[in-house]
């Protein structure tokens, strides 16, 4: 399927301490997120959606460390989920563009009125 699908499809990647997280967020694998990211990648996997559940919904910074290393580990393109606080957190990220970071999902601080989406275009069109 992925194969077929795989420009179409992005894989979620959520993990806790580097290692991937199941059921939910309660259970932690013995399994890197770097090594499923690797594996999915040769199954035609494109596009990865990594969230640092440690992060997530914190406001304390998105893992920008974490996400480049599964963009190198995979060759693919790598959207940051979890943490984002400010606009500068969005420009990190977007300074690791040549690494495969492309993105990131922004909720909490959007509807906390952290920044507004305009300041955060506006932010990125500086860098």
């Amino acid at each position: 399927m992925l194969a077929q699908y795989g420009e179409r499809i992005a894989i979620g990647i959520d993990a806790r301490n580097g290692f991937v997280s199941t059921e939910g967020w309660l259970e932690t694998s013995k399994v890197k997120a770097e090594e499923l990211g690797r594996e999915l990648a040769k199954e035609g996997a494109e596009v990865f959606i990594f969230t640092d559940i440690q992060m997530d919904g914190m406001l304390s910074g998105p893992n920008v460390e974490s996400t480049v290393r599964l963009a190198e580990a995979t060759g693919k393109q790598v959207i940051a989920s979890g943490g984002v606080s400010a606009v500068a957190d969005l420009q990190k990220l977007s300074a690791q563009k040549q690494s495969g970071v492309s993105g990131a999902i922004v909720g909490k601080a959007l509807y906390t009125k952290q920044f507004t989406l305009a300041e955060a275009f506006e932010g990125l069109d500086r860098i």
